[in-house]
């Protein structure tokens, strides 16, 4: 069984950590993008020449596969790598961030495969696994077992298949994620989620009711000031990187509510800082508050319940429920939902039965 090489987090490199929210962007690491004006004296070259002899440390196969994704784009129209550059083109680049080496070992992890073809794979995760390896989790992570997994797949061809992740989800949400099979697929999906062209649900428990049945909420997303490995939401300025989530509320118990949230951005914890912001924290979510009693009764048995709820999903309250997307290479829509977790299910069902409950007296 042979190692596979993929991006290390090394101890130097610890803000790029996509499990530690030092990191502004959840996608910002997985793609790249460039920008450039061709100078008025360039001669006529063709693009893949012109862009390798621009970007450092990138083979002109990986340019041509970008181009021939439709990722390089030239005055805003997507050209072919034979394209001749002429002074004054405006060029874009959106390609698959070039990965550093490291030995990652095989690991048989169980998986809850979704769907699979032969450029991508959908994957319902469970709380509590990690998804990139990264400094401190370098095995027992998704990535880990997808590596198995694709080593004991039939070969189609002779391209290498390997795990490409386009977005992530924190270590203790669960749901589904998205993981191209091959550069060109992770190249196209990379530029879908640039484009903010991916649909994306997620349903939360958090505290508190709402006035409304439904709202928009804004505010620029970076590391607090007080806190680095926290994020907080800032006003409209030069700091953190814009995020907008939209809600709807689905169910509410008093105390608690279900909430649909539709991502428009896709920052690093943007749910759960989103909600901390507007004062609905999820709910056991320790990181923003969550895990403390922000809503409800003095009683002994109200704080036995919601302890017990605690205890039954040692997590924050959130599921990665559906996710849709136009396919990279056969340009179909694609659409897949997925069934909350159980121990998110289950705490539902006690706050319904005690909703229920309160009605009655």
């Amino acid at each position: 069984m042979t190692n596979q090489e993929y991006t290390p987090i090394s101890p130097d490199n610890f803000q790029n950590d996509p499990d530690n929210p030092q990191n502004e962007n959840e996608e910002q690491d997985l793609y790249e993008h460039h920008r450039f004006e061709v100078d008025k004296g360039q001669g006529l070259l063709r693009i893949d020449k012109y862009v390798q002899g621009k970007i450092e440390n990138v083979s002109r196969n990986k340019i041509q596969n970008t181009a021939k994704a439709g990722n390089i784009l030239v005055n805003d129209e997507a050209v072919k790598p034979n394209y001749k550059v002429k002074p004054g083109d405006r060029i874009s680049i959106v390609m698959a961030h070039p990965p550093r080496e490291i030995e990652l070992i095989p690991e048989p992890i169980p998986l809850n495969i979704v769907y699979e073809d032969e450029h991508l794979v959908i994957v319902n995760k469970k709380a509590g696994m990690v998804v990139h390896p990264a400094y401190g989790n370098y095995t027992g992570t998704l990535v880990n077992a997808l590596v198995y997994h694709f080593e004991n797949l039939p070969r189609q061809n002779d391209e290498e298949v390997k795990p490409g992740l386009v977005h992530r989800i924190d270590k203790d949400t669960s749901g589904l994620l998205l993981v191209a099979k091959t550069e060109l697929a992770q190249t196209r999906l990379a530029k879908l989620f640039y484009d903010r062209k991916i649909d994306r649900i997620y349903h939360a428990i958090v505290w508190g009711d709402f006035e409304e049945d439904e709202g928009t909420i804004t505010g620029h997303i970076g590391r607090s000031l007080k806190n680095r490995k926290v994020m907080d939401v800032f006003p409209e300025g030069d700091y953190g990187k814009q995020a907008i989530t939209h809600y709807k509320v689905l169910e509410r118990f008093r105390y608690v509510s279900l909430v649909e949230c539709r991502l428009e951005t896709g920052r690093t914890h943007q749910i759960r800082a989103h909600f901390k912001h507007i004062r609905h924290p999820l709910l056991n979510d320790a990181t923003y508050g969550g895990d403390q009693i922000l809503k409800g009764t003095t009683y002994t048995k109200y704080k036995q319940f919601v302890n017990n709820c605690f205890k039954l999903m040692p997590r924050h309250a959130l599921h990665a429920k559906t996710l849709g997307f136009t396919h990279p290479v056969s340009g179909e829509y694609m659409y897949f939902d997925s069934a909350l977790a159980e121990d998110m299910r289950q705490v539902l069902d006690k706050w319904r039965g005690y909703a229920v409950h309160r009605q009655s007296e």
